[in-house]
């Protein structure tokens, strides 16, 4: 089974986002904030992180630059995806090694299990 992280920090979404991945049949991990998130990683392994760019409580980019910079977590696919369609921003993201930038107001759930599948 696939498993994959996904760093939210709005609860509907992050709510939404689990059950439409939980019922394409994902194995489903989820954190609200950075350091849920490295706590979470210290115990599993995904496949792959979906990871929000503006939270609260920690900076998408720089939560960017930890995984990338980390021997666990270095290798795992990331896709950044914000509501900030801001290109240096976007450009950033990708110079860290994410895999894509998604902009969430474009894509429906259905669509970014398609993205995140394309990325697997």
């Amino acid at each position: 089974m696939i498993k994959i992280l996904i760093i939210e920090d709005e609860k509907l979404l992050r709510e939404m986002y689990q059950n439409k991945f939980s019922q394409e049949g994902f194995d489903v991990l989820t954190a609200s904030e950075e350091e849920e998130a490295f706590r979470v990683l210290e115990n599993h392994s995904p496949n792959l992180i979906l990871l929000d760019i503006l939270l609260p409580r920690g900076n998408g980019i720089e939560i960017l630059k930890r995984l990338k910079s980390s021997n666990l977590t270095s290798k795992i696919p990331v896709i950044a995806f914000s509501n900030l369609d801001d290109p240096k921003t976007k450009a950033r993201a990708y110079e860290l090694g994410a895999k894509k930038y998604l902009i969430k107001t474009n894509y429906t759930p259905k669509e970014l299990i398609k993205e995140v599948q394309e990325v697997l």
